[in-house]
C-alpha cells in the first residue's frame, strides 16, 4: 500500500485531528483484523451493508446498539473495532461501547469510504440518497 499525498502513512487524512484514544488508523485497522484478534462492528444500516462491507464483520446498527449490546459477545479484554459509512457513527459506537466496559473499543478513521479508497478498493465506493444507497465505483 502506498502512501497517498491526502493521507499519512497510516492511511489518515492529514489534518485530520486523530483521536488515538477512541480512533484507529486505517493500516493499523487492517493488521488488527487479518491477525484475527478483534471483532469489527458495522453500525451502518442494512441497506449500506447490502452494499458493501468487510468479510467477517459484525452488522449491529448504531441505532440498535444499545439494545443489542449483548449480541457482541465481547468483554473488557475484547478489542472491538466499529466502522461506519464516513466515520461518525462509528466513533459514537466506539464511545457508547467504551462506556460499556470496552476499553478497547475504537473507531477506524474514514470508515468504509476511506477504506474501499486506500486498503481494499475491491470493496465498491456509494452514496446515500435518502433513504436509497447507490454504487459509485
Amino acid at each position: 500500500m502506498s502512501v497517498e499525498a491526502n493521507v499519512d502513512e497510516k492511511g489518515v487524512p492529514r489534518g485530520y485531528p486523530f483521536r488515538p484514544e477512541y480512533e484507529i488508523a486505517p493500516r493499523d485497522a487492517a493488521e488488527r483484523i487479518k491477525s484475527g484478534e478483534c471483532i469489527v462492528l458495522d453500525c451502518r444500516t442494512e441497506a449500506e451493508w447490502d452494499v458493501a462491507r468487510i468479510d467477517g464483520a459484525v452488522l449491529i446498527p448504531l441505532h440498535e446498539l444499545d439494545l443489542r449490546f449483548d449480541e457482541l459477545e465481547a468483554d473488557e479484554q475484547t478489542e472491538v473495532l466499529t466502522l461506519c459509512h464516513h466515520g461518525r457513527r462509528s466513533l459514537t459506537a466506539a464511545m457508547l461501547l467504551q462506556n460499556k466496559g470496552l476499553a478497547r473499543a475504537r473507531s477506524i478513521v474514514g470508515g468504509l469510504e476511506l477504506w474501499s479508497q486506500h486498503i481494499d478498493p475491491a470493496i465498491p465506493r456509494y452514496v446515500k440518497d435518502g433513504g436509497d444507497v447507490k454504487v459509485v465505483s
